[in-house]
């Protein structure tokens, strides 16, 4: 193999090689980013229903691995809120909670889709990832934050069921409250006021030196609990049987599109910083590995915090170094903070969730597609709305939104764009009737198509071309300006020649503007060009417009 290949599929070995300099700068932004990852990652394995270590051993291998396999180089990979969420909605009533089925089927969820990634990587069909349009990935977001935050309330409230204790009496801890309350605030604060701070890790230490010295954690306060300390213990997971595993597939699916698109939007930021194609098929095979090292750790799939990303870019980082760099310090943390994490109040890490995918909101989204294409705001709407009532089944949201966009996307295929052709003062060729233009020559009907001419369009030409002909039986000329179609398939070429025959059928002069290479080799060999005084073709657009001056 050569060392362009090597480089290729080792994406590390294109990294500098690292001096005194560079390595200051890499441990700074590093160190800046693990404050971030250690509670955050915490949380959110809370979020996705895990024992609360699992998080950090997420933030772990599968961030290095991903950044030694994947094309982008500063991307934080770990536990993600969006994806958290996706993982406890996937198992809810499958395991309890926290059980050591859950885990295991959260490994399977992780090994699925990590599969899934690398297979669709390594096949070349990224592509695939614009199933999701960012109308369905807005309106599921909306409504997955929504779900987050109030998945959070009962641990910011300091109850010790759900919501529905407030409906028997049950009434908020106010120690609790109050501390998930100023946490939020804090944290809130910091992010708008004092973007450099670290602030969530100085008020979950803040948090956890006052509930270990007021008493709160020892009197039986709702508290993190103990956390193993040590590296992640080598993790396989039982088969769960086909059912179970059959259960997983579509959740599975939906959490590698989504995880991937939280992904992109990161990694499109970071390659337009250095100036550089993003290679998409390359994260796409770093992230399915990221998840597969996860599931070895006994963690949840992972995936790409934008937060964090741009926070890593906005210290500073400039290799994958400092991915390394954060990955030590997550080690450091695993080795030594556990005993101080524990004290930790569940309120505040309720605060941390909050305040993360607080983020995530945007009131005035729908309202602006709304102005831009209505059928699209109505597809966030739905999305929206089927997240939020299929929770916790929230990836049927996605789901549905897939399908609606791709009724849409097939509604305009099979209703191309067809219009009659004026000359307009400006020069341009524009339709006729909505500009009240003439037309270009007595007994000539000239139009364009702004589409393939493929089996979702072909019928359509040639119903709008007989249909009037139908109504005006003078014309003697159709000109199909065709630069717009830059494809032909079977179909089409099946109905240019049947509709040869009926033109000529009816003495009528069938003339061809602009026609893209592609495509007339594809007629040519298709036997659909043969000379014919009733065909006429030409290069450019002027050319024929000079034929129906004369014409005039």
């Amino acid at each position: 193999m050569s060392t362009d290949s090597w480089r290729r599929w080792l994406p590390f070995l294109n990294w500098p090689r690292p001096d005194a300099a560079l390595l200051r700068g890499e441990i700074s932004a590093g160190l800046t980013v693990a404050l971030v990852m250690v509670p955050q990652s915490v949380a959110y394995a809370g979020l996705a229903g895990m024992p609360l270590v699992t998080g950090l051993y997420a933030a772990l291998l599968p961030a290095l691995l991903a950044v030694l396999f994947g094309g982008s180089t500063r991307l934080s990979v770990g536990p993600a809120a969006l994806t958290c969420v996706l993982v406890a909605a996937s198992l809810t009533g499958l395991a309890a909670p926290g059980s050591a089925e859950w885990v295991a089927l959260a490994a399977w969820l992780s090994i699925l889709s990590g599969l899934m990634q690398m297979a669709l990587g390594l096949g070349g069909f990224a592509w695939v990832l614009n199933l999701i349009s960012s109308p369905v990935l807005a309106g599921f977001t909306q409504a997955a934050a929504l779900l987050i935050m109030a998945s959070q309330l009962p641990a910011f409230l300091g109850l010790k069921g759900g919501l529905a204790m407030l409906l028997h009496g049950a009434m908020p801890d106010p120690v609790a409250l109050v501390s998930g309350a100023v946490s939020l605030i804090l944290l809130l604060a910091g992010r708008k006021f004092a973007p450099r701070l670290p602030m969530v890790v100085l008020v979950v230490g803040l948090a956890a030196l006052v509930s270990q010295f007021s008493g709160y954690s020892a009197g039986g306060g709702a508290v993190i609990g103990h956390l193993p300390s040590g590296l992640p213990s080598p993790y396989w997971p039982g088969f769960p049987g086909w059912d179970a595993l059959g259960s997983l597939m579509v959740p599975a699916m939906v959490i590698a599109l989504v995880s991937f698109l939280e992904t992109a939007s990161s990694a499109k930021i970071e390659a337009q910083r250095d100036g550089k194609r993003w290679n998409d098929t390359q994260d796409l095979i770093g992230q399915g590995v990221a998840k597969l090292g996860s599931a070895l750790c006994g963690s949840f799939p992972t995936s790409t915090s934008f937060s964090r990303s741009a926070l890593a870019l906005y210290a500073g980082a400039r290799t994958g170094w400092s991915v390394v760099a954060m990955v030590g310090f997550v080690l450091l943390a695993l080795l030594l903070l556990m005993p101080i994490l524990q004290h930790v109040p569940r309120a505040v890490l309720a605060a941390v969730v909050i305040a993360a995918v607080s983020s995530l909101l945007k009131p005035g989204l729908l309202p602006r597609l709304w102005k831009v294409d209505r059928v699209e705001a109505v597809t966030a709407c739905v999305t929206f709305a089927v997240t939020i009532a299929t929770a916790p089944r929230i990836y049927w949201g996605v789901a549905a939104g897939v399908l609606l966009s791709l009724a849409h996307f097939l509604y305009h295929r099979l209703h191309p764009r067809i219009i009659e052709i004026g000359l307009h003062p400006d020069g341009s060729l524009r339709d006729r009737h909505l500009w009240k233009l003439v037309p270009l020559a007595p007994r000539l009907y000239a139009l364009r198509m702004d589409d393939e001419l493929d089996f979702a369009s072909a019928s359509v030409l040639e119903r709008a071309i007989t249909e009037h002909l139908a109504a005006h039986p003078d014309v003697h000329h159709v000109c199909l300006f065709a630069q717009p179609i830059n494809r032909i398939d079977a179909t089409g070429v099946e109905m240019f020649i049947q509709l040869r025959s009926t033109l000529a059928e009816r003495g009528v002069t069938l003339h061809i503007s602009g026609i893209k290479l592609p495509v007339e080799t594809v007629l040519r060999k298709a036997g659909a060009l043969g000379d014919s005084p009733l065909l006429r073709m030409y290069r450019t657009d002027a050319d024929a417009l000079a034929v129906f001056r004369a014409m005039d």
